[in-house]
């Protein structure tokens, strides 16, 4: 049986959602958890347990969402507990969203397929990823463009779409995203090119992905140092933390700040990204960010808090 989401791109009054039989049968553990994400949040805030729940329930009331994939509803190829009660919440609560993803290497369409392996429908315009803000951006500033691109088929599409020559021949931008392939070749070509004058673009500055069994890989952010430290020229990343993501979309949404939530894993692009963009965040322990990061002498790790944090998406849910 398929969970299925149909995106709601107009403003909709959100009713009180009452508890279903998916929570129901969950009320004892996830009441464990709450009481939980009261402790992350009384270390980390020292907030008072009144206004922690005070805050859950503004955010509950929210009428959209601009939500993190990876480390927020997935891990790797599996879905995180509490992720399809929560994609269900959404659904049953009329509310508003936007799937984010700072990936490069996948479409709309190909997320989509892989949340319908996973047994949950989602329409493929719910998705955002760094590929179309790339393409995006990139048009935004210079609609006849040339680029030299290191990444999957699928950014060169994105940027094919809108009108960007795909060339090595002295481009206006070197674009790199992810790929399983980096190559040597094209990362010393790209070196050159912008050595020479390209302007340098990544996707995202993301250095890591988090994947199965706790095992991590290098992402874009550590790939494309390498460029940045023979050129000594700094890249421009479009993605998280970049809040032109966020800002996108809520323009998409068609939502005022105070109406949205950013809910995401990684304090050092999802969090800080809502906080620039003036949104109230959530902070998910689902994915990279973890507690012991939060706490102690870590406390003064980054200058910014989220809104709330929680144990995992599911915890937004109403408990009876």
């Amino acid at each position: 049986m398929f969970l299925s989401l149909v995106p709601l791109y107009k403003r909709t009054t959100v009713s009180s959602y009452s508890s279903s039989s998916s929570t129901s049968t969950l009320s004892t553990s996830w009441l464990t958890v709450h009481r939980r994400s009261q402790r992350y949040n009384s270390t980390y805030h020292t907030l008072p347990l009144t206004l922690w729940s005070e805050r859950l329930e503004t955010v509950r009331n929210k009428l959209g969402y601009i939500v993190d994939m990876d480390g927020v509803l997935t891990r790797g190829n599996e879905l995180i507990p509490g992720a399809a009660d929560f994609l269900n919440w959404l659904r049953k609560g009329h509310k508003q969203y936007l799937f984010l993803t700072n990936s490069s290497d996948k479409s709309p369409q190909m997320i989509r397929q892989k949340f319908l392996n996973l047994g949950v429908e989602i329409s493929a315009e719910a998705f955002f990823t760094s590929a179309m803000a790339t393409a995006d951006f990139v048009y935004s500033q210079k609609p006849d463009a040339s680029a030299f691109v290191i990444g999957e088929p699928i950014l060169k599409e994105e940027l094919v779409k809108k009108g960007i020559k795909i060339s090595e021949e002295q481009p206006d931008y070197v674009i790199m995203g992810e790929t399983k392939h980096y190559d040597k070749r094209d990362i010393t070509l790209a070196s050159n090119l912008v050595h020479f004058g390209s302007k340098l673009i990544g996707t995202n500055k993301d250095l890591y992905d988090a994947i199965e069994n706790g095992n991590i890989e290098p992402s874009t952010g550590s790939w494309i140092s390498v460029i940045e430290k023979a050129t000594k020229v700094e890249a421009y990343f479009v993605g998280k933390p970049n809040p032109l993501m966020a800002r996108t979309a809520l323009n998409r949404l068609g939502l005022h700040t105070k109406d949205c939530a950013v809910i995401g894993d990684r304090m050092d692009t999802d969090i800080i990204a809502g906080v620039e963009s003036m949104i109230d965040t959530v902070l998910v322990l689902s994915g990279v960010t973890k507690l012991h990061e939060l706490e102690g002498k870590n406390t003064n790790r980054w200058a910014w808090t989220p809104y709330i944090i929680l144990d995992h998406v599911g915890c937004l849910l109403p408990t009876k």
